[in-house]
């Protein structure tokens, strides 16, 4: 059990077992601050920080309302957190109030330690309303700002959104705004890499909704600061769809399985047309075969992206349309969670270690694209990019290795000659 003592000595008895003493027999109440006296807190659960009432050989407790986690707690005062000195602040008030208090009732005789909880708390509480505004449920706020967030966006991103929430109530490591701190953002990003997760699915299935609702809270008054600025979570989003599509020789083991269930071959079928047409899940789910039209003798597929707006084109190749004729021009269409999870299956069925997912298949297919030979622009075109900027810094690193093959052929070719 750790204390802070907070008596009517001076200065210089502050702290002191003598001084406290000497108070007492004197008829003076002592105050001190003392934290997890029930012993409850650990490294994952806070403790409580209260006020000890010592007065004529009788204690009393009243709860300041604060509460920290033990290492946050050092010599009497708070440390280790961006709201730190706010909470220290709170504390002082506290006190301060409560020795008011006593030394009122103290002058007119009415001190009296039986009634001097319920005293103090109903001060401090009728204090506070008038200034302080009673602090919110991380969650509750968090599910406002995801209603708002969500209006117009596709199903999928609105899903992402639910995801997260079940995700951050189920593990419980924030409450209120004043546990948005470098220390528990790390315990999640920790929790997170315990389940397996690499950098990049952390932070955008996970950190970057936070991220964004605590931007949200700042922007409303409700805290101030962002965490995020002194942390370094790894994204890894500069390696874009690099490491993230299938070799032809990997693409092709799935267009040759025979998947033995329907679901499996519905999985399939749509990660095969998603790679011939470099669509993503969200422009996938709202593809509509009506919209294919015949151009100079060639099926011309032209949509608008779900998630820009931006228009895109391609040629719908044949064993695209091979699909579609398959389903009769509606594809077999299912949510992305299970998607993605029948893929992990034929992935292991075709003897292919890499965790593939629905967006695998658009960058498998731009990487095709591009060692095919087809030109930024037209790349760029097919996935609705805003610009071919956009195109070359996603797939960078690939094209400095294509371009590498493409002069290493060349050189053979003139040895050769």
């Amino acid at each position: 059990m750790i204390y802070h003592d907070m008596g009517f000595a001076d200065a210089g008895d502050r702290g002191s077992v003598d001084a406290t003493k000497k108070l007492t027999i004197m008829g003076i109440p002592t105050l001190k601050l003392m934290f997890d006296r029930r012993k409850r807190a650990s490294k994952t659960k806070e403790g409580a920080i209260e006020l000890r009432i010592g007065y004529d050989r009788k204690k009393k407790y009243a709860t300041t309302g604060v509460r920290v986690f033990p290492r946050e707690w050092r010599n009497g005062y708070i440390v280790h957190r961006l709201d730190a000195a706010e909470l220290q602040r709170t504390l002082d008030v506290y006190v301060a109030n409560a020795r008011k208090i006593i030394n009122d009732l103290m002058e007119r005789g009415e001190f009296d330690m039986d009634s001097i909880v319920a005293q103090i708390n109903g001060r401090q509480k009728k204090d506070a309303a008038k200034n302080v505004v009673k602090e919110r449920f991380l969650l509750d706020y968090f599910r406002e700002r995801a209603e708002i967030r969500k209006y117009g966006r596709s199903s999928d991103s609105c899903e992402r959104y639910e995801r997260f929430l079940r995700w951050f109530e189920e593990w419980d490591g924030m409450r209120f705004f004043s546990d948005i701190n470098e220390a528990n953002i790390l315990a999640m990003d920790k929790t997170l890499s315990a389940r397996g997760m690499k950098p990049y699915s952390k932070w955008n299935n996970y950190h970057r909704f936070l991220n964004s609702f605590i931007l949200d809270a700042n922007d409303d008054g409700l805290m101030q600061g962002n965490p995020y600025k002194k942390l370094n979570i790894r994204k890894e989003k500069s390696s874009g769809g690099l490491g993230k599509y299938l070799t032809r020789e990997e693409f092709a083991r799935i267009e040759r399985l025979n998947p033995p269930t329907a679901y499996l071959k519905h999985a399939r079928d749509l990660f095969v047309f998603q790679t011939y047409t470099c669509l993503s899940y969200t422009d996938l789910a709202d593809f509509d075969a009506q919209k294919i039209k015949t151009v100079k003798g060639r099926q011309m597929y032209v949509g608008q992206r779900g998630k820009t707006k931006q228009e895109f084109m391609f040629l719908v190749l044949k064993p695209a349309m091979a699909i579609l004729k398959q389903y009769n021009g509606r594809l077999p269409i299912m949510s992305n969670v299970k998607y993605n999870a029948y893929l992990k299956i034929i992935a292991v069925m075709c003897n292919i270690d890499k965790p593939i997912s629905s967006h695998w298949a658009r960058h498998t297919g731009a990487t095709m694209l591009l060692n095919g030979g087809a030109g930024m622009e037209i790349v760029s075109k097919v996935l609705g990019h805003s610009s071919t900027k956009i195109t070359r810094e996603v797939y960078a690193k690939l094209l400095d290795e294509t371009v590498g093959d493409a002069m290493e052929k060349f050189e053979e070719r003139l040895l050769q000659g």
